[in-house]
């Protein structure tokens, strides 16, 4: 255990240890006394234990962390600073399902209640539609405490920015846009973010306007991606490869390089639908923002069936890849199991692959039986990289002729193989 590097007069809880409550505490730790808050006790006692699942903190960096581990409500009351940073995603119609944030809100309402600071501060990280820190996070975090927000506790928002995956763009480099429900508020929090970034600090004018920057950032990425997609359609009817022209085009100073593929994960193919439900509330349709989405969700069914029209009824097929992204465990929404359902209802028998992803997690989430060794597969009709793992990006002539036995397909959704001389007798598809 390490000792904090300055004052400790702030005490924080982290609330929600995910990917991206758990870099945070443990950033914050250098700093400040940090209690990070999980109600999941495996979770708490496998960090306890040094290992993070999620690969975002080094073993090393968790074990040496003066980060106290809690799933106890109990340890939480008489926090100056309360961060939420739990999961916002969507139900089976798109909807924002916000039965995390509303429950995290209820266990901080309690905790501020039993054992209030003075000028407690309630900052979330999860991503909403603006208004829901104010106007539903609020009232419960009142009702829970019995405190009147403004007067006995106040409100932050600081969008979190985590890549998963990314060792670049770490919460300790990137800029941190923050807000406060006060002026004084918002120095505070700027003064605590600030201690944990290099990157800088945004200092936004109200909470709504720091919830929109939020939503709007991964809307943006969605739309440019499912640009991306659509012409790949079109290309496809041509004969021409998408990333030849991306290749191309992109030679060009401020052309903005996207490439197509499945859109999934927690943010860029959730976000989208949380901002137009909110304006679907004010009236107005979000046209661009739900074509975007309906053409990104569609493209598992688009590639479904480029695959299939290119081998015979009932064809064997190994995906590689189920994570949402390569080289991140991360299973969350991801679109591959889509994928993996368009191919099976099409007639084909389907075996799946993934290095990282936990297979008890792939059976529970999506009904996915994962192959448990690559270098014992071989003989199908049909390989599709789904997911650009490095294990898979490393396969040699030799690994694909294994795979992909003679006359079959190589599908390459991310065109990891386009460089590469594919093995004789083996037909080579990419978007």
């Amino acid at each position: 255990m390490t000792a904090s590097t300055s004052s400790p007069a702030e005490t924080i809880a982290v609330i929600g240890l995910g990917y991206v409550g758990l870099p945070l505490a443990v950033a914050l730790a250098r700093h400040f006394p940090v209690l990070g808050f999980d109600i999941d006790q495996g979770r708490v006692d496998e960090l306890r234990q040094g290992e993070d699942r999620t690969r975002e903190v080094e073993p090393e960096a968790l074990r040496s962390s003066s980060l106290h581990l809690s799933a106890d409500p109990a340890d939480l009351p008489g926090k100056s600073v309360y961060i939420v940073t739990v999961p916002t995603p969507v139900d089976a119609q798109n909807l924002p399902d916000l039965g995390p944030v509303r429950s995290a809100s209820r266990t901080v309402g309690r905790a501020l209640g039993q054992r209030p600071a003075p000028q407690a501060a309630v900052v979330y990280e999860s991503t909403v539609y603006p208004g829901v820190t104010e106007d539903i996070c609020a009232p419960i975090l009142e009702q829970e405490s019995g405190l009147a927000c403004g007067r006995d506790f106040f409100l932050g928002y600081s969008p979190e920015r985590i890549n998963p995956g990314d060792k670049i763009h770490t919460v300790d480099k990137i800029t941190k846009v923050v807000a406060g429900q006060t002026p004084e508020v918002a120095a505070r929090l700027a003064d605590i973010y600030g201690k944990v970034t290099s990157g800088g600090i945004h200092l936004a004018p109200t909470i709504k306007t720091a919830e929109a920057a939020k939503v709007i950032e991964n809307a943006q990425r969605d739309i440019n991606i499912a640009f991306v997609n659509e012409i790949a359609m079109i290309f496809g009817k041509m004969g021409i490869s998408t990333y030849d022209v991306l290749e191309a085009a992109g030679t060009k100073w401020n052309f903005l390089k996207f490439q197509p593929g499945l859109v999934g994960g927690h943010c860029i193919g959730v976000d989208p639908y949380y901002l137009a439900h909110r304006a679907k509330e004010l009236g107005h349709y979000a046209r661009i923002i739900l074509s975007g989405r309906a053409i990104n969700d569609g493209m598992s069914t688009y590639i479904g069936e480029a695959v299939s029209a290119r081998i015979k009824p009932s064809s064997s097929i190994l995906v590689l890849g189920l994570t949402f992204k390569e080289d991140v465990p991360d299973l969350r929404n991801s679109k591959v199991a889509d994928l993996i359902g368009s191919l099976k209802n099409l007639g084909h028998k389907v075996s799946v692959h993934d290095p990282l992803a936990d297979p008890h997690e792939a059976q529970h989430e999506y009904g996915v039986m994962l192959a448990p060794r690559l270098d014992q597969l071989e003989g199908f009709d049909a390989v599709v990289a789904a997911v650009p793992h490095q294990a898979y990006r490393a396969l040699g002539q030799a690994g694909l002729a294994r795979l992909a036995r003679e006359g079959g397909l190589v599908a390459d959704l991310k065109g990891i193989w386009r460089g590469q001389t594919m093995p004789a007798g083996r037909q080579y598809w990419t978007l």
